[in-house]
């Protein structure tokens, strides 16, 4: 991931300082430029308003996720995998700040409101790559393992907001693999020396779309 521009760390740090001392409704936007060193068109010119400030790092890491899985993948569960521990990792560099922002998120419904609107949006962006990366693939299977995979994420990244011990990004790991392998979809074998005949065994849950990708990648 790439580092964030520093003045828009410095807004937020200040931000969210403010609103945990004073709370988010009595603070206002000049308060928060004071505080950061910056002037309110600056404040304005970096965010649309408070709520922005407190969601910054979820649009910057949605922007990357975009550019990341629009690279291409040989195997996409395992690139919807590895985002997802992306935006984890991020969190976890600077745990205390996380909290502190999760913190704040608890307390105003607003906030909450539009954590739910940005978690779907995760949900919906895995999906959507999903869909074009499987041409074939259900639906159902495409939402399901999106939902699955955020849904696994949000909970362990919870451990590291409402606790104070450090969580590691291999507990998200073996849960992803978990999810995996409960979906269908493990993590693919190492490659064998090849052969003029291809015999495959694939459970009974992989969804059809992993099939096939599956084959072509070893016939190709």
């Amino acid at each position: 991931m790439r580092d964030f521009p520093d003045s828009r760390d410095t807004v937020v740090a200040a931000a969210l300082e403010l609103f945990q001392a004073q709370g988010f409704d009595q603070t206002s936007v000049e308060q928060i430029a004071k505080a950061a060193g910056v002037s309110r068109s600056t404040f304005f010119r970096q965010f649309g308003g408070k709520e922005d400030v407190v969601f910054a790092d979820h649009e910057v890491l949605l922007g990357q996720l975009r550019e990341f899985l629009s690279e291409g993948h040989d195997d996409p569960w395992g690139a919807v995998c590895a985002a997802s521990e992306s935006v984890f990792a991020h969190f976890a560099h600077d745990p205390e700040l996380a909290r502190r922002r999760y913190q704040i998120v608890r307390q105003v419904p607003v906030l909450r409101e539009r954590e739910i609107i940005t978690v779907f949006r995760y949900e919906r962006l895995f999906d959507d790559y999903l869909r074009s990366s499987l041409p074939g693939i259900d639906p159902l299977d495409a939402v399901g393992f999106a939902a699955l995979v955020t849904a696994v994420h949000n909970h362990v990244l919870r451990q590291l907001l409402r606790g104070k011990k450090k969580v590691p990004l291999a507990t998200l790991q073996t849960a992803l693999a978990d999810v995996r392998r409960r979906y269908g979809v493990p993590s693919d074998t190492a490659d064998e020396a090849p052969d003029d005949v291809v015999v495959a065994v694939f459970p009974r849950s992989m969804p059809v779309a992993e099939v096939t990708r599956r084959l072509r990648t070893q016939l190709d």
